[in-house]
């Protein structure tokens, strides 16, 4: 093996990791700009019960594919598994976020539906990411 396919292999490992954490980060600042303007209108509006959560999984499914086109905008390969990260780490991040803010862990199998969730529609957006303006 060459030093020039060394060091290409480091910059892909890099350039994945480095767009993941960076869609992850970004889709982590959308749901927080979302979630505060939810409870601002919660506020003032009285909204139903029964809609707070599918709301709430709209503004994920929103920052998801925020996060996932901003981290595979240069990226034109391995959206699938790129999303799928992305939608992963977005999902654990934004769990140990709210979970300092509302003070206490809480593991189960809610936590498992949002991770496979978040993992589906970062996989599904990652996909579209890499194909938008492929032919151009």
């Amino acid at each position: 093996m060459k030093n020039k396919d060394l060091v290409k292999d480091n910059n892909e490992k890099v350039s994945f990791l480095g767009a993941v954490l960076k869609g992850s980060l970004m889709a982590l600042s959308v749901c927080l700009i979302l979630i505060l303007i939810f409870a601002f209108v919660l506020r003032f509006c009285s909204i139903s019960d029964s809609l707070i959560k599918p709301i709430n999984q709209i503004i994920k499914t929103i920052s998801i594919m925020i996060g996932v086109f901003v981290g595979l905008k240069k990226s034109k390969e391995m959206g699938l598994m790129s999303g799928l990260c992305i939608g992963f780490l977005f999902t654990i991040i934004a769990f140990v976020a709210f979970s300092i803010l509302d003070g206490h862990f809480e593991f189960g199998i809610s936590l498992l539906n949002d991770c496979l969730f978040g993992s589906i529609i970062g996989a599904i957006c990652g996909i579209i990411a890499v194909n938008v303006g492929k032919n151009k």
